[in-house]
């Protein structure tokens, strides 16, 4: 299993209403009871400020509970599991405001009526929202949890031309513990950390606001990506386009349409649990879903029935069925409509999404499937025409426990969630891949932004591709199984660092030898953006 990062953006928002002031003027005869209409009406302003001074120190007015009646969001205006944005600058509150018909206050009651408005909160950063890429479940974060964040006022001038933009890099180091690591040369390496294996994954995203425009939600994304790995196999090194896409929202963000190059890892599935670590999508990758390094053409269109239930179906060119590496070599910039043998993938999701709010927990459930028309080596008998019909299925749910700080933050807290996904035996090296995961969010109140996680998978494989190695008398398992716990840290805006420690009981993929039975792979990564 690989650990994947991505960083977060939790802050809440909330504005003061502001109103104006009115004047009544009457005929000169009826200046008498005009005076004493003051009189009563100053009483009556008198009284509501005692009495909203109350209900505005009640902690059921709290911010969080404004956030918890938000209505759908669509991409990035829906916030980040994890608060990784500094508190809000808060400015000095307006002055007060009366509704028509409200007399003009003086100095001294104005003021004191100031102090008992809540305080507006305002967060420099909230104009980026619109900027970022919509349309997706990753949500990578804004330029308050970058480095760089507004420096030299780079990204406000390019806003105001309707541009955003984020980069970052990822780069993980993974070597076995164990004395027994049977160190190969790098040519005959079978599996991560048998070696010493180093990878950086950097990547670049632009995007450009058609709201602008008149178009609804409307943007353009642009990215590119760049990758290097000592083990070639996982690989291989590329640089060329991540993404390539056009996306809009009709009927009040009922409908939401992306197409162009895409890379759907990052539109279905959702397996980058607490918004920092990942599952193991091979299984889905091996059936022809696009990736960061190999995104394909393809058209998506998501149904919201309301803020939390959904359907997402897509239409994707699908990726090599000889695999990531072989698509990667025959289509390293990624800008090829197709590769040899590729067909096309559909692909349909359903799900509920309820973010955390006091009192209510996270909680995210999706089902998914899929159908391919490539043409595919049948494992069962190699030698015969390739065949088309493959498909595969996936149910997760993830479920937040527990709330450590529901007014605060609710997103923090414990969490439990499942993966299975299943794929042909006969067309698919991996049958089954199955998950349970444990992982707090915000783990100590000194550090809210950090994360622990606890993972165990199992990873069952193609009983043809194991009857066949037996047959040749080689050593093989039917699956792989694995434990892993990581701790990352927020170490600053834009900055983290994770490490871990993961026991595999044959990491290898099929076969093995009596020295590649078991490892003990340390993992250390680093996540900047930028």
């Amino acid at each position: 299993m690989q650990d994947r990062f991505c960083g977060a953006d939790g802050s809440q928002h909330m504005l003061a209403d502001t109103g104006a002031v009115s004047f009544n003027f009457g005929p000169r005869g009826k200046h008498s009871a005009l005076v004493i209409a003051f009189s009563l009406a100053a009483c009556l302003v008198g009284n509501s400020v005692r009495a909203q001074t109350g209900s505005r120190l009640s902690p059921g007015n709290h911010a969080s509970d404004q956030a918890s009646k938000r209505g759908k969001t669509s991409g990035p205006a829906a916030k980040l599991p994890l608060d990784l944005i500094h508190p809000a600058i808060r400015s000095p509150a307006l002055g007060p405001a009366a509704g028509p018909g409200v007399p003009f206050e003086k100095s001294g009651n104005a003021d004191r009526r100031a102090q008992t408005r809540p305080q507006k909160t305002i967060d420099p950063f909230e104009r980026y929202d619109k900027l970022r890429e919509k349309g997706t479940w990753l949500n990578i974060p804004g330029p308050a949890d970058t480095i760089d964040q507004d420096r030299d006022g780079v990204r406000s001038e390019l806003a105001d031309v309707g541009i955003g933009y984020i980069g970052w890099t990822h780069n993980s180091f993974v070597n076995n513990q164990l004395p027994n690591a049977a160190r190969s040369p790098i040519a005959n390496q079978l599996y991560m950390g048998q070696n010493p294996t180093f990878a950086s994954a950097n990547f670049m995203i632009v995007t450009y606001d058609l709201s602008r425009f008149g178009i609804a939600d409307g943007q353009i994304v642009v990215g590119a990506e760049h990758q290097y790995w000592t083990w070639d196999r996982p690989g291989p090194d590329r640089a060329g386009i991540n993404t390539l896409a056009y996306y809009q929202t009709f009927f009040d963000r009922t409908l939401e349409l992306k197409l162009g190059y895409l890379r759907n890892q990052n539109e279905f599935t959702g397996t980058l649990f607490g918004g920092i670590t990942g599952s193991n999508m091979s299984a889905l990758f091996q059936a022809g879903m696009s990736t960061n390094a190999a995104p394909t053409p393809a058209v998506n269109l998501k149904y919201n029935f309301d803020d939390r239930l959904y359907n997402k179906v897509s239409v994707q060119r699908s990726i090599s069925p000889d695999g990531v590496y072989a698509h990667i070599t025959e289509n390293p910039t990624g800008l090829n409509w197709s590769t040899a043998n590729a067909g096309i993938l559909l692909v349909d999701e359903a799900g509920y999404k309820g973010k955390a709010a006091p009192g209510l927990p996270d909680t995210w459930l999706r089902a998914g499937v899929g159908f391919n028309s490539s043409r595919y080596t049948n494992l069962a008998d190699p030698k015969r025409q390739r065949e088309s019909g493959n498909n595969f299925f996936y149910i997760a749910a993830d479920r937040q426990l527990w709330q450590s700080d529901g007014l605060g933050s609710p997103s923090r807290g414990i969490y439990g969630g499942f993966s299975i996904m299943g794929a042909p035996p006969d067309l698919n090296r991996i049958s089954q891949y199955c998950e349970l995961r444990l992982y707090a969010k915000g783990p100590f109140d000194s550090r809210p932004s950090d994360l622990i996680a606890l993972v165990a998978s199992q990873t069952s494989w193609s009983k043809f591709a194991v009857d066949a190695a037996l047959a040749k008398g080689q050593l093989a398992h039917r699956d792989t199984t694995a434990i892993t716990g990581t701790y990352t840290a927020h170490l600053a805006p834009g900055i983290y660092a994770g490490v871990g420690l993961s026991y595999i009981h044959n990491p290898t993929s099929v076969t093995h030898t009596p020295q590649t039975e078991h490892a003990l792979n340390l993992l250390v990564s680093t996540l900047i953006f930028f």
